[in-house]
Formats: C-alpha cells, structure tokens, sequence
C-alpha cells in the first residue's frame, strides 16, 4: 500500500520531509518514514502550477493572430497542458500518483492549493475513485504542525467543492481576459492607438478604482468656508475651543448673522464655563493581522508594495517563524492562544520594550474559533528566533515579523488607558467646546513608537469648574476644502477587500465577513503587479497613480459599467463562493460569464465609436506617444526610443538602428548623443567579453556600423 504526499512546491515538500524521521531524495521526490506515517511513504511535489489553461491558439490555430471577427472565444470543452519546462517533474509525480493507494493532498491549505492538487490529479489522468483521498490542513510550517496535521488528516473529498470554485475563477478569468483584451486592443488600435490594451475581471475595477480617484482629485475645485473658533484665557493658561455643535460657513455674512444670533463678537469679550467632564477611557490593542491588514500596515509604515509584503510574509512562513500567510482572518482559536501565553517572556524578549503582559485569558476581541474559519490570523509560530537570527533576515522581513510580533504580544497588555476633559465654555448664547487626552497609563502602547508621539501630543487642559468668568478671543479663520487623498498600495488592498466602500481599517475589519470583496487575500498583491508591469498604473513617493494608457483604458471601458464596477466584482466573488459550498455549479458561473462576454463584445464597438470623450483621449495619447518616443534631439537628426533598440533618423540619409546595450553595458544619452555628433565616444567603463571579463574602451560609429576604439 502506497502512500503519496503531494506539496506545492520544492521548499514546501522539505519542510514537511524535515518533519519526518528519515528521508531518502530522488529524483523529484523523496521516500519518508515516521511513526505518524504509513509504510511506503513518499512526498512528491509540483512547481506551483504543474497545469495551465491553454491558450486560444491550441484550440484553432486561427486564435493565433488576433482578429474581431474571431470573438467570442467559447471552448466547447477547457483544454489543460503541462508547460515544457514542467513536463519532466509532471511525468514524475504522474507515475507515482498512477501506483499510489492513497494520495494526501499537502499542497497550501486555500481553494488555490486545491486547484494546484486536483488539476494534476486530473491531468494524470488516475482513477480517482479508486484511491484514497485525504487532506494535509495547517496554519504552519513547524515540526509541531506538520506532525499533528499528518496525525489528524481530513478526508480529502470534502474539499473537492474548493478545487471547482478555484478552477471556475481561472476560467471565468481566462473568458474575460482571452475576450476583452484583443476586443478592446482592436477597436483602440482602428483608432490609431499602439499597444496592447489587457482586460481583466479583477484587475479592470481595480485600475478603475484608482482612475476615479485621480480624476476626483484633478477635478476638485477648493471651496472656501469660515469657521468661527475661540480663544479662552484663564488666569493660568489659554486653551483653544471650537463651536459646538460644529458649523462650517459658507461665506462671512453667514458668520455674521449667526454671530448676531448669538450675541457674539470677533475679539475679546466675555465668557462663562458652563461644564466640565472628565471621563477615564480605555482604548484596545489593534486586532490581529489578515494578510490585506499586514499589507496595508506595513506599506503605510515603510511604503513596501503589497506584492513585497506578501513575499517576505511567505519567506517568514516557509521559515517557519510566521503562521500561514494568505488569511483573511483577524482571530485565532484558543489552540493558538494556548502557546503563545508559556511562549511571552521568550516573545518579549525580541523587543527592546518594557511591557507587563497581564491579560492571560482569551479575549473574544482576539480569540474566536467560531471566526476562524480556513486559517486564523497571522501570528508567530513556536518557532521563537533569537535576535542574530533575525537582523540576519532580509531588513523588510525584520519589519514584518516585528510589526505581527509587537500586534499579537499587544493582545496580552493592559488597554491604554487616558483621562478625556471635555469644556463647555459659553460666549454669548453660543457653546465652544475643548477636548483634551491626557495618558493615565500607556498599556499596550508602550511596545509602539508611536506612543511617544502621542505622549508629545497630549494636550493638558487647565483646572477650571463651572461657573469661572473667562475671558474669549472669537476669530473667524478662513479655511478651503481639500481634495481627497490618492490611494496608496495599502489603502487600495483595503478598498479592494471592501469593494471600494470607503471604511477605515477598524471598522473594515470589524465587518469583513458581511462585505465581499474584490479579488482574494491570495490573488490582490498580484493583481496590482500585473497593472504596475503593463504600464497602466505608476508609484510615485509611494502614491499610485493611473498613467496615460491605463486612462485611455479607462475611458474605453467606463462606457460599460460591468467591467468597472468594485461591486458588480464583489457579487461574482460571491457567487464563486457558492461553488465551494455546494450552492451554485461550475456550469451556472460560466452560463453568466459567457452572457457578459458576449455583451461587451456587441455593445463595446458602437460605444467607443459614439464617445466623443474617448476620441479626445485617442488623440491626447497619440501626441504622448510621439513625445514619448523622442529619446534626443541633435543637429544631425532625432533618435527614437524603442524598447530593445534606438531609431536614428538623420536630417540626411537613411535612418538606422543602433542596440541599447553593447556587450553588456546599456548605452545612455551622453554615449548616443557622442555616437551621433562626434561619431565617437570617450573611454566607457562596464563592458564585458564573452568570458565575463570586464573591460574600458571607446565606441565608434562607422557608418551605421558600431565598434570598439582601444586607443
């Protein structure tokens, strides 16, 4: 009876045949023995995605060349290949998957671990029904982990569901993408725009979130208003009061007759406390990370993308010193909690910090098996690093283990506790009130930097009692309105996670489980890197902006409210989780996305054609393309910027081409500029011979030929 265990990848199968008692390599996988095991053991591995969906050309060579009157692509059956590069492990895992009596399916433990697993079960063709199934379920890499998740394995059938809601998203993706790219891409190039121009379920909101916001800030139009605030002076300090209830002012002369009203005048005049209240509150540690929150954190923090975070948070993970990365939970179960609590003064000792730990009993803010439902939050394994260890990690995955180490240590602090003093003063018949926050005890804060900020910014007001006489200084300031902020990587994950309704991160979290996002916690990071990588979105001082061509994308797709709408996404998200929960098929999905592929294919074409809007933008980008392509300017002619090569098109003579890099070095501005009017540059450094060897010299133009000078 043979028993194969099938992991996602390389590092993943080592992790797990670490675990293990004794382990033999082979080629592609590993022979294993351990008591939690079976006899005849052996964990094999894919490398991620062993299978892909074909592309359109290896069902009709025709699909080749792009052309409208191909559209719409609609397989009559989803075609499946192993790539070239991947066939020879897939022959591996195929054989023994072929002889095995029992498969544990330990790839991730998410609906895209299934997807990876069963797609190779399927390709390889075995009799399913005939083996057995079982499931690998844990949150983490460490021997402890691994051990009692082999103890305790699931049936495997039981996660069939997740594979086809996994598989229908790749397909409903493939439909949108395989249709709306070259629909749109044909119709935009019939207008004199270069360029590839990619359509995606996901993707295509997303840049649309960011479009609109770009848009909003371009359009804002600063509005002035008035606000009337006060001055109090006491006989020991002077503390700042607003109107209460706030009231914003159009204009003066509404100021004024409201100041009228209420008996009041700008200047010094008299006034009256009416009421003081002091109130001890007490402020909670920050919930526990999901992914989208560790995301938002650290890019808000130290402005590494979402793509980086979730890369150095899989590191930490196949390091065994973080728990399981892709969640979109904020809790853990009391499991968890149970070895953090003997764990704390070994936790604590990574963090330069003083702190008391006092809270050693769960708290439903933090621990809640009943919210936990595929994986709880991010949290540290027992796995404790001693400080060498970590300061010999790459620096951002020192900031991400400290961030998730400092949040989760938090939860066992006492709350933050501050004395709020609310003043009522009066001035006329008109109340003034002045809020001011002044720590009692730092709790859970002392383990943040930013505490001491706050300890700056804490605002003491004077002993005053209802009934003392002061004296008041109104003034009546003159403010604009401000246009809204621009997204950043980490305030888009959040919109993304919140289909773009605009929450702050408390609030978000406290109510994700009632509103469906756009994406998942394991595609969002990767969504944002496919539109940074084609251009259509840019960073700038950490701020994302949407660029020339990804507007014109936008303007193109906006007349079709199905492509750009965060909420219409939201409740395909939603409909896809049916299918893992028996809810919805396959079939109904892909039913709903052909009828929307076939929509835009017969509404986009009349659309932009009838946009005047979309022509201005045609044309806009036409003359940005233009000045994009001028690299430099000289007597003797232009030089054009291609993307592996330089256009010289002399004032005389036929134009040629000259590379971007020679033997290695790339060509910048001063060596072409040097090649075009000299005819020859001074001594470069950087070249390298075939060998490897780096060497100086001069390049020359002869002609159109380019060569070395050694004198």
């Amino acid at each position: 009876m043979t028993t194969v265990i099938l992991s996602e990848k390389p590092s993943q199968a080592r992790s797990y045949v670490e675990a293990f008692k004794n382990s033999t390599k082979k080629q592609g996988y590993y022979t294993v023995s351990d008591p939690v095991l079976p006899k005849d053991t052996i964990v094999t591995y894919g490398f991620g995605h062993l299978v892909e969906l074909a592309t359109p050309e290896k069902y009709d060579p025709k699909y080749k060349q792009w052309a409208l009157s191909n559209l719409p692509i609609f397989p009559e059956k989803y075609k499946f290949e192993v790539s070239a590069s991947k066939k020879a492990q897939f022959k591996i895992v195929k054989d023994l998957l072929t002889k095995a009596d029992t498969v544990i399916v330990a790839t991730d433990s998410d609906r895209e671990g299934e997807n990876i697993a069963w797609s190779i079960m399927t390709q390889a063709k075995i009799n399913l029904k005939s083996k057995t199934i079982k499931r690998l379920w844990i949150n983490s890499l460490e021997k402890d982990a691994i051990l009692d998740g082999f103890k305790n394995l699931k049936d495997g059938w039981k996660y069939y569901p997740a594979y086809k809601e996994a598989q229908t998203r790749q397909i409903s993706d493939w439909l949108v993408g395989m249709n709306g790219s070259p629909l749109y891409t044909l119709l935009l190039r019939q207008s004199g725009i270069r360029g590839v121009y990619s359509i995606g379920r996901v993707q295509t909101p997303t840049l649309y979130m960011v479009y609109q916001r770009d848009q909003a800030i371009k359009n804002f139009k600063p509005e002035p208003y008035f606000e009337l605030n006060a001055e109090i002076l006491t006989k020991r300090q002077k503390f700042e009061a607003k109107l209460d209830p706030y009231q914003r002012f159009k204009n003066k002369s509404e100021v004024n007759t409201f100041m009228a009203d209420k008996h009041l005048e700008t200047g010094l005049q008299s006034g009256l406390i009416k009421d003081v209240q002091k109130q001890s509150k007490k402020s909670a540690s920050p919930r526990l990370f999901s992914l989208s929150s560790l995301q938002s954190a650290i890019n808000k923090q130290y402005h590494a993308s979402a793509s980086q975070v979730l890369q150095a948070v899989q590191s930490l993970y196949e390091t065994k010193l973080l728990t399981y990365p892709r969640t979109d939970c904020n809790y853990i179960t009391g499991q968890e909690f149970n070895y953090l609590v003997p764990n704390l003064s070994r936790y604590l000792g990574l963090v330069s910090q003083e702190v008391s730990l006092n809270n050693k009993e769960p708290n439903k803010r933090y621990v809640n098996g009943k919210k936990v439902q595929e994986h709880h939050a991010i949290i540290m394994t027992k796995v404790i690093p001693n400080k060498e260890k970590l300061l010999a990690l790459p620096k951002l995955q020192q900031q991400v283990y400290d961030l998730v180490l400092r949040t989760t240590l938090a939860m066992f602090a006492d709350p933050y506790e501050y004395e709020e003093t609310t003043i009522i003063t009066q001035i006329g018949q008109a109340n003034f009130k002045t809020t001011g926050n002044v720590p009692t005890k730092p709790g859970w804060k002392v383990l943040f930097d930013e505490n001491k900020a706050e300890q700056q910014e804490a605002v003491s007001l004077p002993q005053v009692q209802p009934g003392d006489q002061v004296q008041a200084n109104l003034q009546t300031p003159q403010k604009e309105t401000t246009p809204p902020v621009s997204f950043t990587e980490g305030t888009l994950i959040t919109a993304m996670k919140t289909a773009g309704k605009t929450l702050d991160d408390e609030e978000a979290q406290s109510i994700l489980k009632d509103v469906e996002g756009i994406g998942t916690e394991a595609t969002r990071a990767n969504v944002l890197e496919v539109l940074k990588k084609r251009g259509y979105l840019v960073t700038e001082k950490n701020k994302l902006h949407v660029s020339e061509a990804g507007i014109t994308l936008c303007k193109a797709v906006e007349l079709e409210p199905l492509l750009t709408s965060p909420e219409m996404t939201a409740k395909w998200e939603k409909a896809l989780q049916q299918i893992s929960t028996n809810e919805r098929t396959q079939e109904n999905f892909l039913t709903q996305i052909k009828k929307f592929v076939q929509k835009i294919i017969t509404d986009v074409p009349e659309q932009l054609q009838s946009s005047s809007e979309i022509q201005q933008q045609v044309s806009h980008q036409q003359e940005a393309q233009k000045a994009e392509e001028i690299f430099l300017e000289t007597p003797q002619g232009i030089v054009l910027n291609k993307q592996k090569f330089y256009i010289i098109k002399p004032k005389q003579g036929e134009e040629f081409t000259l590379p971007k890099k020679w033997s290695s070095k790339t060509l910048g501005k001063t060596a072409i500029k040097a090649l075009i009017t000299k005819g020859e540059t001074s001594k470069l450094k950087g070249f390298k011979s075939k060998k490897g060897k780096a060497f100086d010299a001069k390049l020359k133009l002869d002609g159109h030929k380019l060569s070395f000078n050694f004198d």
